[in-house]
């Protein structure tokens, strides 16, 4: 019996979570900009319709924004993770196996579903994530996730699909592939598209066709070649049920402004080493390298710099306290005063199995009170709210964190900017 997947990918989905807690917004172009306010990383059609696009400057769009009405957001990453959870709870209840692909999309397994009809229950998938979260979505469905990804795209273009597409009949298939660019095929990046336009392959429909498999798998690799079975409807992908644990945690953000003095560097890595360590301990990891990195704005005409340094663990640790005091060590290599800096990042690599970590007899280890302190720090910012308890060295309301003028408020994840709706304005 063949496999049968769905593919459900939330629409414009940064600026639908905009447009669900400001219904006036439904009908205006919307933006959402990546950080620092620098530039468009999501946008609706409407944004699209007056020219605007994907990775353009804020300057060179807010007066086109401005000429009709639109509205640009700064992003708020929390409501959007805090949407995406509840939209994969939905989508959990509805099918036996679910590998959750990105913020906004997830694979369903709908085998041994048909007798429900595929288009029916793509069309109840679509009904209970806009009926139980206010976010529309598209689905497509096939036998194959590359095909489940050309259903979606056309589910998503086509008016007469309206958000669902089922292609498992064999007789549609062609004629989608026809009709997607080589450029959209799943899996395939910019530059193996350029190879295949050489050998005369423009579309989906080119691809499958093309019979010189040893060829495809010189230029693209085992992966290109399975690519190509997938448009042919051979399954090669199969779900990833469980979720793979990062080998590397980076944590690395552009400052609000230029920084120079030391303190604020030492703020601004405490910040980044907090996030990504809360990160490694959520994923039951500990570490054993640091880096540490900083570097001018490789833009603006000033003096230039760039500069990293690591140091590494004989005991791997998961202690946040201990690897910022490491930072500081680090940041004194490779410090330069007279430079105004723009970035800063860390990475903590060479991650273990905090069960499987070896103790050292010649440098401290996290032990038992070291491991109940953070366990308790990670309960009370995953309950509260990230950064409702810190180290001090994070500083207490830094200047150089990342600009974030148009940000909405974290309607779902603080008590304190829940919705407010005033019932005697519609009782009167």
């Amino acid at each position: 019996m063949k496999k049968v997947f769905a593919l459900v990918d939330c629409n414009s989905f940064y600026v639908s979570c905009e447009r669900l807690f400001n219904p006036l917004l439904k009908n205006r172009p919307v933006v959402v900009l990546s950080n620092n306010d620098g530039c468009a990383v999501a946008l609706c059609q409407k944004a699209k319709d007056i020219g605007i696009k994907r990775g353009e400057p804020f300057f060179k769009l807010q007066d086109k924004l401005e000429k009709h009405k639109g509205v640009a957001f700064s992003s708020n990453y929390s409501l959007y993770g805090d949407i995406s959870n509840r939209i994969m709870n939905v989508l959990g209840g509805l099918c036996p196996e679910m590998e959750i692909y990105s913020i906004d999309e997830a694979f369903l397994n709908l085998s041994g579903m048909e007798h429900l009809g595929l288009d029916e229950y793509g069309r109840v998938l679509k009904t209970k994530v806009f009926e139980q979260i206010g976010i529309p979505v598209s689905v497509g469905i096939a036998h194959t996730k590359v095909l489940a990804k050309v259903a979606n795209h056309h589910a998503k273009k086509s008016a007469k699909a309206q958000g669902v597409l089922d292609l498992t009949c064999e007789e549609y298939i062609d004629e989608a592939l026809r009709r997607i660019s080589i450029d959209d095929i799943w899996g395939i990046g910019r530059r193996s598209a350029e190879k295949l336009k050489h050998l005369g392959i423009y579309t989906g429909l080119d691809f499958k066709n093309y019979s010189n498999e040893r060829k495809i798998l010189k230029l693209l690799t085992k992966v290109g070649r399975q690519v190509q079975d997938e448009l042919r409807g051979i399954n090669c992908f199969d779900l990833e049920l469980s979720l793979k644990k990062k080998e590397q945690i980076i944590s690395s953000k552009s400052f609000g402004h230029g920084v120079i003095c030391k303190h604020e560097l030492r703020e601004a890595l405490a910040n980044y080493i907090s996030r990504a360590s809360e990160k490694m301990r959520n994923q039951n990891s500990r570490t054993r390298t640091l880096t540490i990195w900083l570097t001018t704005n490789p833009f603006s005409d000033t003096p230039q710099y760039f500069n990293k340094a690591s140091m590494s663990f004989m005991a791997p640790t998961g202690d946040s306290i201990f690897l910022i005091r490491k930072s500081y060590e680090l940041l004194d290599r490779i410090y330069k005063p007279g430079f105004i800096y723009k970035k800063a990042g860390v990475s903590l690599s060479s991650l273990v199995e905090k069960d499987m970590c070896q103790l050292s007899f010649f440098e401290r280890s996290d032990n038992l009170k070291t491991d109940a302190l953070m366990s308790v720090l990670d309960q009370i910012n995953q309950r509260e709210g990230r950064g409702t308890i810190k180290s001090l060295a994070c500083g207490i309301d830094p200047l150089w964190t990342t600009l974030c003028k148009k940000k909405s408020s974290h309607y779902t994840t603080r008590w304190g900017e829940l919705l407010k709706v005033d019932l005697d304005k519609y009782s009167s």
